[in-house]
């Protein structure tokens, strides 16, 4: 197995991309700021002129090496000895879109030999846990399904993936591992801590919050966050939800992120489902216990490389604004953790996939998610 990962500017792309072709990578994975997008045309005209397979997304922040940046991109190639590498993409218009589009990516990645998948979704107007539901229903529990959501900074406005030269609003993409020589593992962890009262979703659709404990939801909310308000959502990424499971109220379980807001129906918008009947409570974060989450997390996800391998961090744009120009020390903690022998890069996203506690592949937000691939010789 052979890697290469750059950081490079706008201009800088297709001198990267040249580089890349060095090592004949079966799969490139692209990771860019949201400002690029605006211009679409060069874009695609630069990945269709590569001659490389290339999958990736618009960001909130990239990673490359143990590095943080909102003006890169950040470029991991991989070359396999013996592992085969196929690719696949899929609409999704609407949130409601979002099962069959997991389905749909699932079918065409789907094998006997599948050990692993990789997917980058639309970061807004997506349901993330039907999406991933769609996935693993399709490939089966056993493979791995690690990715995230696309991101657009802070601004929620539009976000972009982008396979084959084409870069798109509405579309997931995708690559799979086949055969017993690669392995993909994963870590998702989060470091956030509780606060307030354990509260009961009273009435909840899908990803959208109508009442807790009775009342509005978004009129509840907005009595948590006090003068933060008048930021929603994106200050909403500093308070997410933690989704307490079977009635254990354990102080942590999948943490849900806001993505929009209903004033009309005084509703919240999710990354993913709440469902109706369940318990939550807010969490808040320092960057002690988020750069702990991080470490923790590449410890799942395989610890010390013993070789060459590569190393996909998908974090979340929440983390990233409250540990503000701290942020890298959670890049560097995932690097200390697996070790100079594996290549990097991430990006910063609007929600994460990967492993939760019960060994299923679901929606997170407000993790660091980490993708550990290796070939063995």
């Amino acid at each position: 197995m052979k890697t290469f990962s750059a950081k490079t500017s706008q201009s800088g792309l297709p001198e990267a991309l040249a580089r890349a072709k060095a090592i004949t990578p079966q799969i490139s994975v692209l990771f860019g700021a949201s400002g690029f997008f605006a211009d679409r045309e060069g874009l695609e005209k630069t990945f269709q002129g590569a001659g490389l397979n290339v999958i990736g997304c618009s960001t909130a922040g990239e990673i490359s090496g143990g590095r943080v940046s909102d003006d890169s991109f950040s470029l991991l190639s991989l070359h396999f000895d013996a592992t085969e590498v196929k690719t696949a993409e899929a609409p999704l218009k609407n949130a409601l879109a979002s099962r069959a589009a997991g389905q749909d990516i699932g079918r065409k990645l789907a094998a006997p030999n599948l050990a692993g998948i990789f997917v980058l979704a639309p970061g807004l107007n997506v349901n993330g846990s039907e999406f991933t539901r769609g996935i693993v229903e399709t490939v089966g529990k056993n493979v791995v399904v690690t990715g995230g959501l696309a991101g657009d900074g802070g601004a929620f406005a539009a976000t972009f993936t982008f396979m084959n030269g084409h870069v798109h609003g509405d579309h997931a993409v995708a690559f799979g591992l086949y055969g017993d020589k690669v392995s993909m593992r994963a870590g998702s962890r989060g470091g956030w801590k509780p606060f307030g009262p354990i509260r009961r979703v009273t009435k909840a659709s899908a990803n959208i919050l109508y009442e807790i404990d009775g009342k509005p939801a978004l009129k509840l909310y907005k009595e948590y966050l006090g003068a933060k308000a008048k930021d929603l959502p994106a200050s909403g990424l500093l308070y997410p939800f933690s989704l307490l499971r079977d009635d254990s109220r354990e102080d942590t379980g999948l943490i849900r992120t806001i993505l929009g807001i209903d004033d009309a129906a005084e509703s919240l918008i999710l990354a993913g489902d709440m469902p109706q009947g369940s318990l939550v409570r807010l969490m808040h974060a320092d960057t002690d216990s988020l750069v702990e989450g991080a470490r923790s997390a590449a410890g799942d996800a395989g610890g010390t490389a013993p070789a060459d391998t590569a190393t996909l961090m998908v974090s979340c744009v929440g983390r990233k604004i409250i540990m503000g120009s701290d942020v890298e020390e959670e890049v560097e903690a995932v690097a200390a953790a697996i070790g100079p022998q594996s290549a990097y890069a991430g990006f910063y996203s609007y929600g994460e996939i990967g492993p939760a506690a019960g060994g299923s592949c679901e929606l997170h937000n407000q993790t660091m998610t980490i993708t550990h691939i290796r070939e063995s010789a």
